[in-house]
Parts: C-alpha cells; sequence; structure tokens
C-alpha cells in the first residue's frame, strides 16, 4: 500500500461510531463522506436507517437519498457511483471517507470487484415462478452459498432479482468495463465489548421509536410503498411493518427487533473478519476510547 492514503473507510457494527468519526476525520482533513449503506441511499428512510443527517453539518455526503423506496438499487450501482464519487471528490482536492457498515458494498469498493449489469431475464422469471419460497432460496443458496444480504430471502421478489444476478453473474454479456481508480485505503474498524455493543443497539433502538421511527414506516406505506417491499428492507422496517399490521405489539416489537439488530451486527463483525483474511488490512480502535485521536495517530504514521 502506498504511504499516502487517498481513501479512508470507516467500518464498524451498527451502532458503533461511523458517522460521528466519519465526520470528525472530514473536518479535520478536508474530507466528503461516501456512504457505504445499503439502505440509506432511500429517500424517506431516514430513522430507521440511522442516516442521522444531523451531525454532517456542512460536510458533503454522497450515496444517500439517492433512489426511491421500493426501487432495486444493487451492488452494481453502488459500485459505479463510488468510483464517480471517488474520482469527483478527488478531483476537487478533497480527501473521500468511505463510511458504513454494508460488508457487501465494502468489499465491492476495496477489493475492485469486477462487476456486471444484470438486465431482467423474462425466460428464467417464468421458471421461477413456479417454485416455493423454500425451492428459491435453496436455489440461491445453491448459487451463493456465502449469502451476505439476507434480506434477499425475505420475499419472493428479492429471491428472484437475487437468483437472476446470480445467473447473470455465471455467464455474464461481454462488455468493456471501464478501469476501476487506483486505491490506497487506511481503513478504521469501531470495535466494542460485545455487552457494551448490546447497551448502544438498545439505547439507540429506544431513541429512534422516541423519535418516530413508527411513524416513519407508516407514512412509507400510506405513500404506496407495500408492506412486503417495507418487510424485505429487513431489521427495523421489516419489524415495524409487522407491528403496523398487527402482528407485534409494541413490547414485541422492542424485543425482536433488539434480538435481530444483535444478531446482525455479529454477522457484520464476522464479515469485516472475512474480509482481513482475504488481504484487507484493518486498524481496529476502541469504541470506548476517544475515536478521532486514535485514528489521527494511526494515519500520522501513514503520511509521507
Amino acid at each position: 500500500m502506498s504511504s499516502h492514503p487517498n481513501l479512508l473507510v470507516v467500518l464498524g457494527p451498527t451502532a458503533s461510531g461511523k458517522t460521528r468519526l466519519g465526520v470528525d476525520l472530514c473536518r479535520r482533513l478536508n474530507g466528503e463522506i461516501i456512504s457505504a449503506d445499503s439502505r440509506q441511499v432511500y429517500r424517506g428512510m431516514d430513522i430507521g436507517t440511522g442516516k442521522d443527517l444531523d451531525e454532517y453539518g456542512d460536510i458533503p455526503y454522497h450515496l444517500i437519498d439517492i433512489a426511491d423506496p421500493g426501487y432495486e438499487f444493487n451492488l452494481f450501482e453502488f459500485q459505479r457511483l463510488f468510483y464517480a464519487a471517488f474520482e469527483d471528490i478527488r478531483n476537487r482536492h478533497r480527501l473521500p471517507v468511505l463510511v458504513g457498515g454494508t460488508g457487501l458494498y465494502l468489499d465491492a469498493a476495496l477489493r475492485g470487484y469486477r462487476l456486471v449489469e444484470v438486465p431482467p431475464n423474462p425466460q428464467l422469471r417464468t421458471e421461477l415462478a413456479h417454485l416455493s419460497e423454500e425451492e428459491l432460496t435453496s436455489r440461491l443458496l445453491s448459487l451463493k452459498p456465502e449469502q451476505h444480504n439476507t434480506t434477499d430471502t425475505i420475499n419472493r421478489e428479492r429471491l428472484t432479482r437475487a437468483i437472476e444476478i446470480a445467473e447473470g453473474e455465471k455467464n455474464p454479456r461481454p462488455e468493456k468495463l471501464p478501469p476501476a481508480p487506483e486505491l490506497f485505503p487506511l481503513i478504521f474498524g469501531i470495535q466494542w465489548e460485545r455487552q457494551e455493543l448490546i447497551k448502544r443497539i438498545e439505547t439507540r433502538l429506544r431513541q429512534r421509536l422516541d423519535e418516530g421511527m413508527i411513524e416513519e414506516v407508516a407514512n412509507l406505506h400510506d405513500n404506496g410503498v407495500p408492506y412486503p417491499v417495507l418487510e424485505g428492507y429487513g431489521l427495523e422496517y421489516r419489524f415495524v411493518a409487522l407491528h403496523l399490521q398487527g402482528q407485534l405489539n409494541r413490547n414485541d416489537l422492542f424485543q425482536q427487533l433488539a434480538a435481530a439488530i444483535r444478531a446482525f451486527a455479529k454477522r457484520q463483525m464476522t464479515w469485516f473478519r472475512r474480509m482481513e483474511r482475504h488481504g484487507v488490512l484493518i486498524h481496529w480502535i476502541d469504541g470506548k476510547l476517544d475515536l478521532q485521536s486514535q485514528a489521527m495517530a494511526v494515519l500520522k504514521g501513514h503520511q509521507p
């Protein structure tokens, strides 16, 4: 790796403090945020995705609020838009700071997946229409055993599209891919002791419920987003949608959602460790201590 990073990355499990550190680094280093969060791309999904836009102040951000709920934003689009944002920020002599916890998005950016766009396949969709959801899930897992985006297995439409993409990636159409920019990333990972992270997850969930997360989901539904689509976004949107349909009371909503978020945080950490095994160097910093000072100490050792 170059001794002079041209990209900073802040990753970590949900509720670990990524946004605050990313913004602090941008303020100190003339940077701009690029989001690596698969749900923050959607407009109107603010509280449930933890956009925390008030924390940004005057710091520019990218890849947030760029799609309408219901639109199938995908990994190909993320990578293309990430590269474009990276080049734009660098061309203006500012520092890109990639912040997020969606492991597949981070991997696509940092490890340079060569992705191809997969168009709809009417013949395949006709074939899949006769299969049960269990059969669809089995087929997807046979194509992609290390399935990261578990929301793809929640409803039939997402299962069908995930299979379509997996099949398309096996036999991509010949096309000339644009060259990826040369990245010299310096990657910070925020880690917490398990019990401390659980406390943060539960505290933040209570805050989000008090701030109107249930009303946010109800408003999305009132504006035409069907409940199955909301459930397909997983976690907050799935459980609140079930609550609004009368399938969960308020207490069960909190308990089951908190458990699901804890499990999600564990999967995120498993993904980050997998990235390390594949050669991605992550500098882990302690969530209990001052994040910015720890990050700056690491950065100091990578300046020319």
